[in-house]
């Protein structure tokens, strides 16, 4: 039925200083977390248990340079397959983010649908992804891809409105 959303709370100041403070190291302590906040370790930890609950924080990770992995070709290739089928979108889906080069893949409205993220050690092996892999797909109908030059990122933490 529509109009029924379960009613999530909302990050108020202290979610969103922890959020940002775990994206900048999410290493550190609770306790250091706590210091850096201004508040007492126990009150921390509470609200971080609640902020992995309710979804918000869904893991910690480390954040890798593909050209420290001999991966210096970064690219966005958006690609339309056909039958566009729920099991077909969602067998491509799972079968592109298994392979090594795929950084990500979206599903996306519009002419293409999907735009997948990959690195590559360099265009020939880029290119070989492409003919070797995406090409012999069969549900893959078109692709086309574009090279990264230069990349910069907001962390999450950056976009949130103020509380």
């Amino acid at each position: 039925m529509f109009g029924t959303l379960a009613m999530v709370p909302t990050m108020d100041e202290l979610d969103s200083a922890i959020v940002q403070e775990l994206q900048r190291d999410a290493r550190q302590t609770n306790r250091d977390l706590a210091r850096h906040l201004g508040i007492a370790p126990s009150t921390c930890l509470e609200r971080v248990r609640l902020l992995r609950a309710r979804g918000v924080i869904r893991g910690y990770h480390a954040e890798i340079d593909p050209a420290a992995l001999n991966r210096r070709v970064e690219a966005f290739i958006s690609t339309r397959l056909r039958p566009l089928k729920r099991e077909v979108i969602d067998s491509f889906k799972a079968a592109l983010i298994k392979l090594p080069e795929v950084m990500a893949v979206y599903v996306v409205a519009g002419d293409e649908d999907f735009l997948v993220h990959v690195t590559a050690q360099d265009l020939d092996h880029l290119h070989a992804f492409l003919i070797d892999r995406l090409s012999q797909r069969r549900e893959v109908l078109t692709f086309r891809s574009q090279i990264v030059y230069q990349s910069a990122q907001k962390r999450a933490y950056e976009q949130l409105p103020e509380a």
